[in-house]
């Protein structure tokens, strides 16, 4: 038997006669009907092929010795930076004294004014003033009775008001506004205080903590420790000589609060988070009060999460983030491509407030909720780590397989449905026309 013959045999198309062949006119409907459907299921299979996924993952977190970077910038309109301090401290013991990546000291103008940009300083928390780097080289200040304090300019002297300051926070000294301080009256400390009285602050800029448990507080005065007890020296933001229109709150806004890096714009974008990692909390938070001695307290549960894009690789991304000089936090990933994964934190956030005099909510239908009394006029914000950790992974939805399989599928099953539609008229108009001719 010829070649031909044996494989003549295997075909399972069988093929019509052309003469036997019938062409309707509701075939060719048919037909065009079915090349349009296929082609829309095709293209419905392909973007289906080519949509990403985020698969988000839920795991403990084991990372250690890591740093994280808090993101603020917080306006007080009726408290002066002259009178500002942000002090940083959590578990391990360890208090900040100064900030990595710089915070900023915005002066603004009084609310009756518009509020406009006046000054901007860098801020280094309890750092030397150089007021007395034009002093001559053989003066040595007093510390007004009390100890020197350590890290002073000239060993063994007060040379800058600042000093004096520190000197009297180390004896837990009310300050007030450095009468009879030679140093203070000749950088005119009392002055500043009072031309400042009617101006605002916002601070901005970033810090950068231990990862564990711990808080960032900004009150007024200068801050000072002793033993367990954190305090600060209140005389000048409780002046009882101030007017009205004069008296210092604590009211606020913050702009923007976050840890760790912003997720890119070409990320949430691509994922239709429009609103930037799903907002942060706190962004946009507005307090009000006309009570100086009052108290604002935010308790964040923050959450480690990484994002891993499409293009990741486990190796190059391990290697990015161990090489800390060559990947900063605030760009963790970002600065290198999808291979790289971006690693920040989401965080969910309660809010307290009290007034320090004490008291109970009756005005506001809870007379059975008492505050207790006493405390530290601010704004502060306890943090809490999650031992979990979330893994947002992109992935696509479909294999290029899958995408092959569903295409012949499509195209199998719309012949199929087609072919019966087109036999069920054909034979039904047979059966019609019989009729009539009968």
């Amino acid at each position: 038997m010829p070649a031909k013959s044996r494989f003549t045999r295997l075909d399972a198309f069988a093929k019509t006669v052309e003469d036997a062949r019938v062409r309707t006119t509701s075939g060719g409907i048919i037909t065009l009907a079915s090349l349009l459907v296929v082609l829309y299921l095709v293209w419905g299979e392909w973007m289906d092929y080519r949509r990403v996924a985020v698969l988000p993952e839920l795991v403990v977190d084991k990372s250690r010795g890591e740093k994280m970077e808090i993101h603020l910038n917080v306006t007080f309109p009726r408290l002066p930076c002259e009178l500002l301090t942000l002090d940083v401290m959590d578990v391990s013991g360890e208090q900040q004294v100064g900030v990595a990546h710089g915070v900023n000291k915005v002066r603004l103008s009084s609310q009756a004014d518009g509020g406009r940009v006046l000054d901007i300083q860098a801020l280094e928390l309890h750092s030397q003033q150089e007021a007395a780097k034009h002093l001559d080289p053989n003066y040595c200040g007093e510390c007004g009775g009390a100890p020197v304090p350590p890290g002073v300019i000239k060993e063994g002297c007060c040379n800058t008001c600042d000093e004096v300051r520190e000197a009297y926070a180390q004896k837990q000294w009310s300050f007030g506004k450095g009468e009879n301080i030679e140093q203070c009256e000749r950088e005119g400390y009392a002055e500043r205080i009072d031309a400042q009285r009617r101006e605002g602050c916002r601070i901005e800029g970033v810090i950068r903590v231990n990862k564990v448990i711990g808080n960032f507080h900004i009150a007024p005065g200068r801050s000072f420790t002793s033993g367990n007890i954190h305090a600060h020296d209140l005389e000048n933001y409780f002046d009882l000589g101030l007017s009205d229109a004069e008296k210092h709150t604590m009211t606020h806004e913050i702009h923007q609060l976050r840890f760790g890096p912003q997720i890119p714009d070409e990320l949430s974008d691509r994922w239709q988070w429009t609103d930037h990692h799903h907002t942060n909390p706190l962004d946009d938070t507005q307090q009000a009060t006309e009570e100086p001695a009052y108290n604002y307290m935010y308790f964040v549960k923050v959450v480690s999460t990484s994002y891993l894009p499409l293009g990741w690789d486990p190796l190059y991304s391990s290697a990015v983030h161990s090489a800390y000089d060559q990947a900063p936090l605030g760009s963790h990933g970002a600065a290198y491509g999808t291979q790289g994964s971006i690693e920040t934190h989401q965080y969910s956030v309660t809010s307290h407030k009290r007034s320090l005099r004490g008291g109970d909510d009756a005005a506001e239908g809870h007379k059975e909720r008492v505050h207790a009394q006493g405390g530290i006029p601010g704004v502060f914000f306890n943090y809490d780590i999650s031992p979990m950790k979330v893994i947002n992974r992109e992935s696509r939805t479909k294999t290029f397989s899958g995408f092959l399989t569903g295409v012949c599928a499509i195209i199998g099953g719309t012949l199929t449905v087609a072919a019966a539609v087109d036999r069920g008229l054909y034979e039904g108009v047979s059966r019609v026309k019989k009729m009539h001719s009968s």
